[in-house]
């Protein structure tokens, strides 16, 4: 470790340095698992322009990462069913300490904070009793494990605080799986995805889909400052999808968006991540299967862009900005959608905005 970091570094063992923030680490303004061209694993940060701040070494492929409210901290999962994840020191690029899930436990990708930055919060399964898990780890304590609750359903997958609170809202995608098994998925036939809402523990609202929708597991979650929760889908039935995306706010009906049969087709039923524009008006998906980003306004398709294996979104201002796994960063503002040069990492399912 050298310059910078190395130097704050020092300050910081020495106890003379100010408490860090998240400019200390380059300002970012998104994280991002990637991989390298050497076969490593990294976390990434990336700042506005979308430049890379900073690449911190990961012990396997990553999924996604919860960034600490207030200090320059970060926790990045592992790829599902994987059982680690790495808390990092983005502002000095160490390893604070890294969780494993309980025994009988993996986690799903997926982890949010409390208000307060106090506790994180763990998506998990309990897969010998086929049952959803949220893990509870105190980060004033090295981020030991203080607890559990039910998720709500099975197979939880992303998880987001409410605004303004430390109520949570939950996708459980209602697919059922077991590491003797890999990814395969056990209950289609019976599957039941919900959304849950949790507060302390207990579930204070759960929505589901239509019965006839029963197959289209919920996975990815973003939340709106007015606490509108979006949320896309993937879809384990015959034919074609019927929706794959929705908006819920608490105590109202689910509103699925309107998009024509050709329009679903061709996102190839996955939803691979979600995104509410820092206005809230619009709200953009991808599709790595269907290499397509389409963008909704006022309940139905607006537009779509062809990008290849793109993933990662995540607001940059009253648009997005987008991930791919060739190592694609663009940037989606209205109509124009403008394509950097390929970075050489291959970007992981999520962006992560700061």
């Amino acid at each position: 470790m050298t310059g910078r970091r190395g130097f704050l570094a020092g300050l910081l063992a020495t106890g003379l340095a100010p408490a860090p923030t998240w400019a200390d680490a380059g300002s970012p303004s998104y994280l991002s698992a990637a991989a390298r061209p050497d076969g490593r694993f990294v976390l990434c940060g990336i700042d506005a322009t979308l430049a890379v701040a900073f690449q911190i070494p990961l012990p396997d492929r990553g999924h996604a990462a919860a960034a600490h409210p207030t200090r320059p901290e970060a926790v990045a999962f592992a790829r599902r069913p994987g059982t680690f994840a790495v808390v990092i020191d983005c502002a000095t690029g160490t390893e604070q300490t890294v969780l494993q899930a309980p025994r009988g436990r993996h986690f799903y990708g997926h982890g949010a904070y409390s208000q307060d930055g106090r506790l994180l919060f763990t998506t998990e399964n309990d897969f010998e009793a086929g049952r959803g898990v949220v893990g509870l780890w105190d980060a004033a304590r090295g981020y030991a494990r203080v607890g559990e609750w039910d998720s709500g359903g099975i197979g939880p997958h992303d998880i987001k605080r409410c605004p303004g609170s430390d109520a949570l809202v939950v996708a459980n995608g209602g697919i059922d799986t077991h590491p003797d098994t890999g990814r395969t998925k056990l209950n289609i036939p019976t599957m039941r995805p919900n959304l849950s809402y949790l507060d302390d523990g207990a579930v204070i609202e759960q929505i589901d889909l239509p019965r006839d929708m029963h197959k289209n597991s919920i996975r990815h979650l973003a939340v709106a400052p007015d606490g509108t929760v979006a949320f896309g889908m993937q879809w384990q039935g015959h034919g074609p999808a019927p929706a794959l995306v929705g908006l819920h706010r608490f105590g109202q009906e689910v509103a699925l968006m309107a998009s024509d049969p050709d329009n679903l087709r061709d996102m190839q039923g996955y939803i691979g991540s979600i995104a509410i524009a820092a206005d809230g008006e619009s709200i953009a998906v991808t599709s790595p299967r269907g290499g397509l980003v389409q963008v909704f306004h006022d309940g139905r398709l607006q537009r779509a862009h062809e990008v290849a294996d793109v993933c990662g979104v995540a607001a940059m201002g009253d648009g997005f900005a987008l991930t791919s796994g060739i190592g694609t960063l663009a940037q989606l503002h209205g109509t124009a959608l403008r394509v950097s040069t390929p970075a050489r990492l291959r970007w992981d399912n999520h962006l992560i905005g700061l």
